[in-house]
C-alpha cells in the first residue's frame, strides 16, 4: 500500500487530492488547523486515515513530520497544500508576515525535511501546490505571488540537487489558476476559467502519476503563463 502525507488537508485542493489517493488505497496522514474537517475525511475510510490537528504557520512542522512519519511506518510522497493569501493594498506588514510564516516558512520547512529523509530513504515524491500566480507580481497581493514564486524556485533548485545527487527525488509544482475553492472568495462570477475542484483534483493525480515537474491547472493556464512570458510589463501591469 502507497503512502502519502498531505500538509493542509481540510478544504479545497488539499481535501480533493485527499479523497482522490483514498480512492487508489493509500494510506495517508492529513494535517490542518482544523480538525473537524480532517475527521470528515477520515470518516469515509478510517483505517486509511491518520489525523493531526497542526498549524504549518508555526516552526513546529519537523516534529509533525516525524510523529507522520513514524505512525504512518514510512512515506512515498508528501504534498505541501498549504497557503494563505491576503490583499494588502494598504502594504501591511503584519499581513505579508503572515502570508509568508505559511507560504514561505513553513512551506520551507517541510518541503527540506521531505528532501532531506526521501535521501535517506533513496528516492521519494514531492508535490507543491502553487499558483500559476507564482510567475508574475501583484500590486494587490504582492506577497502572496512573491512567495509563490518562491516555492517554484525552491523546488526547481531542489531537483537540480537531486539531479546532482543522483538520487531518484520526484518534485512537482502544481500552478493552478482559478479553482472553484473557497480562496475565491465568493468571487467565483467575477473570474474566467474558473476549474471544478473535481476536475482539478483529477489532473493533479494524474500529473502526480506521471511525475510531472510543472502541471497547470487546468492546461489552458499554460497560455497565460506563456502570455505572461512575452507581454511587456507595461502591458500586464495593467491587470495586476
Amino acid at each position: 500500500m502507497k503512502k502519502a502525507i498531505i500538509i493542509g488537508a481540510s478544504s479545497g485542493i488539499g481535501k480533493g487530492i485527499s479523497l482522490e489517493l483514498l480512492s487508489q488505497n493509500y494510506k495517508l496522514a492529513i494535517s490542518a488547523r482544523r480538525k473537524d474537517r480532517l475527521d470528515e475525511i477520515k470518516k469515509i475510510n478510517p483505517k486509511n486515515v491518520l489525523v493531526y490537528e497542526f498549524d504549518s504557520a508555526t516552526e513546529q512542522n519537523n516534529t509533525l513530520l516525524d510523529s507522520m512519519i513514524n505512525d504512518l511506518n514510512g512515506v512515498d510522497m508528501i504534498i505541501y497544500c498549504s497557503g494563505i493569501g491576503i490583499i494588502n493594498k494598504e502594504l501591511d506588514y503584519l499581513k505579508d508576515k503572515k502570508v509568508n510564516n505559511l507560504n514561505i516558512a513553513g512551506f520551507t520547512q517541510v518541503v527540506t525535511y521531505a528532501f532531506n529523509y526521501f535521501i535517506k530513504k533513496g528516492g521519494g515524491h514531492i508535490v507543491n501546490i502553487s499558483s500559476v500566480a507564482s510567475e508574475i507580481g501583484n500590486g494587490l497581493a504582492t506577497s502572496y505571488n512573491a512567495s509563490k514564486a518562491y516555492q517554484a524556485n525552491y523546488l526547481q533548485g531542489l531537483r537540480f540537487k537531486a539531479f546532482r545527487m543522483k538520487v531518484p527525488i520526484f518534485l512537482t509544482d502544481v500552478r493552478p489558476g482559478f479553482v472553484d475553492t473557497d480562496i475565491l472568495m465568493g468571487n467565483k462570477d467575477k473570474l474566467f476559467w474558473v476549474a471544478p475542484l473535481d476536475k482539478a483534483c483529477k489532473q493533479i493525480i494524474i500529473a502526480i502519476e506521471r511525475k510531472r515537474k510543472i502541471i497547470y491547472i487546468t492546461k489552458r493556464w499554460k497560455l497565460i503563463s506563456l502570455l505572461i512570458k512575452i507581454l511587456p510589463e507595461r502591458i500586464i501591469r495593467l491587470f495586476f
